[in-house]
């Protein structure tokens, strides 16, 4: 059956591909972005140029949504941004950009889309096995794991709020996966994944995944980092 989903951080890395996998599965897809160049629009696939650290974009989205009475099956939270460097170089502004997009962004545009998510919808925080307590941990990532650990714990947070009414919340806190982000954490490591491997599990339970799961963090890894 034909879905509709939002997906962010979807020009490039595991959201272009999950855009593309879902696309080809017969979904309709509007997938953000802050430059949509790479994707081209067609019947099933809306770009749609997006800054998760700009409220009033996010409003105009939901807005324009809402006018063409559309629901949504999942939203799946993909953006996000990283820096790698020492804690003692890290200032308040670095901390800041991290979680404009990681946890501020991601908190905005779920709040303003709950009303069109489908009480039977599922929304999927893409987060990080940085962010789980008592896993491995990486010098020069305390921005990027830290804001995770935040979205973790959001996500378990909304699975009860939301849990007599729905939609549905869980998160993926992905090992390594092979993307530019990975290269920029761990410069020379080689993912045991790919983006294009991981894609179709997102996807998939993004669509099912809700049915067995709500307000879990589930741990996607098969390497460390």
């Amino acid at each position: 059956m034909k879905k509709t989903i939002v997906v962010t951080g979807a020009s490039k890395g595991i959201g272009f591909e999950l855009v593309r996998f879902l696309v080809s599965q017969g979904h309709v897809v509007y997938a953000l972005s802050r430059d949509i160049k790479a994707l081209v629009a067609s019947e099933k696939l809306h770009p749609i140029s997006i800054d998760l650290t700009d409220e009033e974009s996010i409003i105009k989205f939901a807005e324009q949504l809402n006018s063409d009475q559309i629901s949504i099956d999942a939203l799946i939270n993909n953006a996000g941004s990283l820096i790698n460097q020492s804690f003692s170089t890290t200032t308040k502004n670095d901390f800041e950009a991290i979680y404009r997009v990681n946890v501020f962004g991601l908190a905005s545009i779920t709040r303003l889309l709950l009303p069109l998510i489908s009480s039977k919808g599922h929304v999927v925080n893409i987060s990080s096995m940085g962010g789980i307590g008592g896993s491995s941990k990486f010098s020069g990532l305390s921005a990027y794991s830290s804001s995770k650990g935040a979205v973790n714990i959001l996500t378990e947070l909304l699975a009860e709020e939301y849990k007599e009414t729905g939609p549905f919340f869980n998160g993926l806190a992905l090992g390594a996966v092979q993307t530019e982000m990975l290269a920029k954490a761990f410069p020379g490591f080689r993912a045991p994944l790919s983006v294009g491997e991981i894609a179709p599990y997102i996807a998939q339970f993004a669509l099912t995944g809700h049915q067995f799961y709500n307000g879990k963090i589930l741990p996607i890894s098969s390497s460390t980092p």
